[in-house]
């Protein structure tokens, strides 16, 4: 039954929570058997109708339907107590990854190793991983199947989540509460790689960029810290303003002022994006402040200039 129900299993304790709502699964339906096929049995029986009286109680039979569901749902209670235990407790070795979830973008930053990523978490298999997150906006969920783990992400306040992957591949995770227009964009992928490739991983990740032409680095950025969730470069309207011929030219605001978009214009809207709100959208954009190299927000100036 797991294979047809659920995603694949790739955590240490998928398998003890497939095994559990199997239980459930198969108690119910073996319940709703027997209770329809008595329905029906009785239905056919007695179609023609009683006029016997039937005897008022039965002891027996009461006893028999109190004692064995409640040793039931006992026994679901105490199976879904310890596996509870076991999701809510990561081992003492466990790496942490901090998480921050945005509308409508999710950030990894390995304190360790001095990474950051969006939408994408790398992690080694055979290691116990703890998620420490927090949202900096509206709640979040994060929900990772393959794992057989979920936890709500919430402003003001952190919630954790830990799992150890048995097989290297990449997953999928996804916000699981609805957050805004955007919602069902916000996921990503969990790559579970072999030790030695998750230390060149970080190797490479922990050094700056300083080769690659910065329209390029820029363009690169835009896809890995998820700007085309909500903005176009086709001119096409979407969450936020297009960014397609934006610069060099007047931007109205919401305030009824304009501004001219230019490189400090692009600066400010990417490291204080409530600071001039454009006519017609919600200041729902996250600051970039701190997650980026001078080198970085020079790219993306560049590669916003270069979207004629």
């Amino acid at each position: 039954m797991s294979d047809f129900l659920y995603p694949p299993r790739a955590s240490t304790f998928a398998g003890e929570v497939d095994a559990l709502m199997n239980y459930i699964n198969y108690l119910s339906i073996f319940f709703w058997v027997l209770i329809t096929g008595l329905i029906l049995y009785f239905a056919w029986r007695y179609r023609n109708g009683n006029k016997e009286v039937g005897p008022s109680h039965n002891t027996a039979l009461e006893i028999t339907w109190t004692v064995i569901p409640t040793i039931l749902v006992i026994s679901i209670f105490v199976w879904g107590f310890k596996t509870y235990m076991t999701l809510s407790r990561a081992p003492g070795d466990a790496m942490d990854v901090y998480v921050t979830g945005q509308k409508w973008s999710w950030s990894f930053e390995y304190p360790e190793h001095g990474v950051r990523t969006t939408n994408e978490l790398v992690v080694p298999v055979n290691q116990p991983v703890r998620l420490v997150m927090q949202s900096s906006d509206v709640i979040h969920s994060m929900w990772l199947p393959a794992f057989r783990n979920k936890m709500d992400v919430l402003p003001g306040r952190t919630t954790t989540v830990w799992f150890e992957a048995t097989e290297e591949g990449t997953f999928r995770f996804y916000c699981t509460e609805y957050c805004g227009d955007a919602h069902w964009n916000m996921k990503g992928d969990v790559k579970v790689v072999s030790a030695e490739a998750f230390h060149e991983w970080i190797e490479e990740n922990s050094k700056e960029d300083t080769t690659t032409p910065l329209p390029e680095l820029g363009a690169k950025l835009f896809q890995s810290k998820a700007c085309f969730t909500c903005h176009t470069t086709d001119g096409t309207p979407s969450i936020g303003p297009t960014l397609k011929g934006v610069f060099g030219h007047t931007v109205e605001l919401a305030d009824g002022k304009t501004v001219e978009a230019d490189e400090d214009y692009l600066r400010e809207s990417i490291l204080q994006p409530g600071a001039k709100i454009v006519k017609g959208f919600a200041p729902t954009m996250p600051s970039f402040q701190g997650q980026l190299s001078e080198r970085e927000l020079n790219g993306l100036i560049e590669y916003i200039k270069s979207l004629k």
